[in-house]
């Protein structure tokens, strides 16, 4: 089969410029919105990966599912950090922090209207040890046993009151902000933290919410968990720390999927439909053209690629557009509520390697979709008839 050249492809969609820039624009919001999607499902993703440190177990009430909805009794507390897998520190004690999970509600900046839920976290002792990608960036650590506090910067620029100083009231007691973090980029960017045992008494609570501990060995989970689980008097449940919050982020990556999903299917059908007309417009103006390359000796085939190459070139620029412009969209941060905690959440953008090969793989389907039929009118039509329209 004797191939239709590809600069006669390439020809045709820079004579019909207008057209060209239309088409590929339908195509490049399509391509736009459906990357977006999977860069917030990605950037979700990290975010609550990031939070958690392989060697670190979490433990929570068993069913509880978040650390919100649990607590865990002192000597149950006292059972798992006598395990011999958990690592120790100076003097022989366990390294664990013993945590206070809670939500308070906080007005945001510039509209103290609405206020949304934020995580307040009490840690213990080694709390900010165990968790090495927090570090300090303004003021100093808050001290064991007093009312100091210190908040991450997402939370400063998102919430009134928030700022090194300042205090914020809740649990019916003032906290002084003595203190800014930065998490890089994990779920910890989204909190507040505190002394645990001052939130125990200002949250009246009997219990702690989690317990998180060091491992002696990474490789030493499973038997922490074998230990945790055949122990009749413990009634927790143990996970390695990112797959915890990994499993945070599953109600909100489902209603990111299906949604994004939902509406690339819907604006593909519009952008596949002004694809067909395109091509369609491009066969009947060039009935001629196709009966000389037929008479030329070109097969329906060679024609057939011809346009379905045009699509697919059509489709390509579609694509490149719409990636550059998703591609800005790392540099701003999303601020909403995650579902499994309903607390507020912040996380970015993230364009990988496979969002960009799942994003032009999904955008040379629409151009398929788009050509096919316009190619196969062209490939099919006769010689004889298409020589006396020219």
């Amino acid at each position: 089969m004797r191939a239709v050249p590809l600069a006669y492809s390439l020809r045709n969609l820079w004579t019909r410029r207008l057209t060209t820039v239309l088409t590929a624009g339908g195509m490049a919001l399509v391509v736009f919105v459906f990357a977006a999607v999977l860069m917030l499902d990605q950037g979700l993703k990290d975010t609550l990966v990031a939070t958690g440190a392989v060697d670190n177990a979490v433990l929570i009430r068993r069913g509880s599912g978040t650390e919100i909805q649990s607590g865990i009794e002192r000597a149950q507390i006292g059972i798992v950090e006598a395990q011999p897998q958990v690592a120790l520190g100076a003097g022989g004690t366990a390294l664990a922090s013993r945590e206070v999970v809670v939500l308070i509600g906080l007005a945001k900046r510039g509209a103290p209207d609405s206020v949304a839920n934020v995580v307040v976290r009490g840690v213990g002792a080694v709390g900010l040890s165990l968790r090495p990608q927090l570090r300090i960036t303004e003021g100093r650590e808050f001290r064991p046993g007093s009312d100091e506090i210190i908040v991450a910067h997402n939370i400063r620029r998102r919430f009134e009151g928030a700022d090194l100083g300042q205090t914020l009231s809740f649990g019916g007691r003032s906290w002084r902000i003595v203190g800014l973090f930065d998490a890089g980029g994990s779920g910890f960017d989204s909190e507040v933290w505190g002394d645990a045992d001052q939130f125990m008494q200002a949250f009246r609570r009997n219990g702690y919410s989690a317990l998180v501990v060091k491992l002696n060995d990474p490789e030493a989970f499973d038997a922490f968990l074998l230990g945790i689980e055949s122990d009749p008097r413990l009634t927790v449940e143990a996970k390695r720390e990112p797959v915890f919050y990994a499993d945070q982020s599953q109600a909100m990556s489902t209603f990111l999927t299906v949604l994004g999903l939902a509406l690339s299917i819907i604006f593909s059908v519009g952008a596949v439909i002004g694809a067909m007309i395109t091509m369609y417009a491009a066969v009947a103006a060039r009935v001629g053209e196709i009966g000389t390359l037929r008479a030329l000796g070109f097969r329906a085939g060679g024609v057939l690629l011809a346009f379905l190459l045009e699509s697919l070139l059509l489709s390509l620029v579609g694509a490149a557009v719409g990636l550059a412009a998703a591609s800005l969209l790392q540099t701003y941060t999303v601020s909403t509520m995650n579902f499994q905690s309903f607390s507020e959440l912040a996380f970015g953008f993230r364009l990988t390697t496979a969002i960009v090969l799942k994003t032009l793989a999904f955008s040379l389907v629409m151009g398929l979709a788009g050509g096919l039929l316009p190619a196969l009118r062209a490939a099919r039509m006769n010689i004889v008839e298409a020589l006396r329209a020219a």
